[in-house]
C-alpha cells in the first residue's frame, strides 16, 4: 500500500486535528523549555545547575527513542501519540503538585525533567508518522502537509518560549506549568478524535513478522540500505551539529558581550520566520522542482547566508542573512519526511523516524559542548568562521556524492 492518496475519505478534519495537536505540543514544549531552567535558577542561582539539568535530561531520551519506533509500528501511531501526550501532561502537572506537597528542589526538578524529556519524543515521532494517514483521509498532497506540519511545529517552538516567559511573569514559574500541561492534554484529545486508518498497521499485517529484538534492527537496516536517504540523514545530522551551536552558543555569547539582548531576539526571529516560510513553501516547490533540485537550492542558500553571518556583520545584515538562512533550510525537514514516507515501507517508518531522531539528539549537543569550550578559549569571532567553513565543506561533499542524486526515485510501499 503506497503513500499515494488514491483512497480518501474527503474529510479535512483529521488534517486539522493533527495540526492542532502539533501546534499545541510545540507551544507546550517551547514553554517548558524556558520555564524549567528558570525554576532551577530561582532555586540555585547557578547557571551550571541549569546546564546540568538541560544536559542530563536529554540522555534518557536518546535511550528511549529507538524503542519508540517499534511501539509506533507495532502498537499503532494514534495510540502511542495519545499515551505519550497524556504522560507528558502528567509529568508537567507534577511540577506544581510536587511543589505544593513537598517543595520543588533541584533533585525533584531534575527527576521530573528527565521523565518529561523521555516521553516527548514518542509523541513527536508518532505525530510525524500520522501525517501520511491524515493526508490520505483528507485528500491532501503529502508534500504540502509535510511542509505545513513542520512549519506549525516551528511556530510552536518560537511562540512557546514567549508564552512561557509571560506565564513566569504573571503566575510564577511553578504555577506556570499548568498551562503547557493543559496543552499536552489538548494534543492528546485532538489525536484521539482523529478518525483515520493506520498505514503502518495495514502494512505490518501484510509484510512484517519480526519479533521485537529483530524488529529493533529493521528500521536501521531499512535506512542504511537506502543510500540516498542514508546519505541525506547523515549530512543533515552533521549540518545540524554545525549549525545549531550558532543559535545556542555563538549568537547568545556575541550579543551578551555587546549588552544587546534585543539584537539576539531580532536575529533568532529572522531565523525562525525564515524557517516557517521555507517549510510551508516545500509543498509549492515540490510541484515545480525535483527533490534533488530542492536539496541543492537549500544547501547552496545555506552556504551563501552562513558565510557572511560568520563574520558577525552589523545587526541589520545579520537579521537579513538569518532570514535567508531560515528560508533556505526550511524545506529540508519536510523533504526528509517525504522521502521516508515515499521510500520506506509503512510498517517500518516509525522505526526509521525514531532512528533519525536519535541521531539528531546525539550529535548536536556534542557540537554545542565543543563550540562552547572553543568560544571560551578563542572567542566567537575566531570560532564562528571555522564553523561556517566546516558547514560549507559538508555541503559541498554532500552535493558531490552520487547517492544524493537518487533521491527522486520513489519506492512507496
Amino acid at each position: 500500500m503506497g503513500v499515494t492518496l488514491s483512497s480518501v475519505h474527503n474529510s479535512r478534519t483529521p488534517v486539522v486535528l493533527l495540526q492542532m495537536a502539533n501546534l499545541a505540543s510545540g507551544v507546550g514544549n517551547g514553554a517548558v523549555m524556558i520555564i524549567v531552567p528558570w525554576l532551577v535558577l530561582e532555586r540555585t542561582e547557578s547557571a551550571a545547575a541549569a546546564g546540568l539539568v538541560a544536559a542530563v535530561s536529554t540522555i534518557p531520551a536518546v535511550l528511549v527513542v529507538p524503542a519508540v519506533g517499534i511501539a509506533i509500528d507495532r502498537v499503532g501511531r494514534k495510540s502511542v501519540s495519545v499515551v505519550s501526550d497524556i504522560a507528558s501532561a502528567v509529568s508537567v502537572f507534577a511540577f506544581p503538585v510536587v511543589g505544593w506537597l513537598v517543595g520543588l528542589d533541584l533533585t525533584w526538578i531534575l527527576v521530573l525533567a528527565i521523565v518529561g524529556s523521555s516521553l516527548d519524543p514518542a509523541g513527536y515521532t508518532a505525530r510525524k508518522s500520522l501525517i501520511v494517514d491524515a493526508a490520505r483521509a483528507g485528500g491532501v498532497r503529502l508534500a504540502t502537509l509535510n511542509g505545513v506540519h513542520e512549519a506549525l511545529f516551528a511556530v510552536g517552538w518560537t511562540v512557546g518560549p514567549l508564552i512561557g516567559a509571560g506565564l513566569i511573569a504573571t503566575m510564577g514559574a511553578e504555577q506556570a506549568m499548568w498551562i503547557p500541561g493543559g496543552l499536552f492534554v489538548v494534543a492528546a484529545a485532538c489525536i484521539w478524535a482523529m478518525r483515520v486508518g493506520d498505514l503502518g498497521q495495514e502494512s505490518r499485517i501484510l509484510n512484517d513478522s519480526d519479533p521485537g529484538a529483530v524488529g529493533l534492527t529493521r528500521g536501521l537496516v531499512a535506512l542504511w540500505s537506502d543510500k540516498a536517504l542514508r546519505t541525506l540523514t547523515i549530512a543533515i545530522m552533521v549540518l545540524a551539529g554545525v549549525y545549531l551551536p550558532t543559535e545556542s552558543v555563538i549568537l547568545p555569547v556575541y550579543f551578551e558581550s555587546l549588552g544587546q539582548p534585543e539584537g539576539l531576539g531580532f536575529v533568532i526571529a529572522g531565523l525562525a520566520g525564515g524557517s516557517v516560510v521555507g517549510a510551508v513553501s516545500f509543498g509549492w516547490l515540490s510541484k515545480r522542482w525535483t527533490h534533488f533540485q530542492i536539496i541543492r537550492a537549500a544547501l547552496i542558500g545555506t552556504a551563501i547566508s552562513v558565510i557572511p553571518m560568520s563574520f558577525l556583520p552589523p545587526l541589520p545584515l545579520l537579521v537579513v542573512f538569518g532570514l535567508v538562512l531560515g528560508l533556505s533550510w526550511g524545506p529540508m525537514e519536510p523533504l526528509l519526511n517525504t522521502l521516508v514516507q515515499e521510500r520506506i515501507p509503512a510498517h517500518e517508518q516509525g522505526r526509521v523516524f525514531s532512528i533519525q531522531l536519535t541521531a539528531f539528539y546525539v550529535f548536536p549537543p556534542l557540537a554545542m559542548l565543543a563550540t562552547g569550550a572553543a568560544s571560551e578559549q578563542w572567542g566567537v569571532r575566531a570560532v564562528y568562521p571555522v564553523l561556517a567553513a566546516a558547514l560549507v565543506v559538508t555541503l559541498m561533499v554532500t552535493l558531490s556524492l552520487s547517492a544524493i542524486r537518487d533521491v527522486d526515485r520513489t519506492t512507496a510501499n
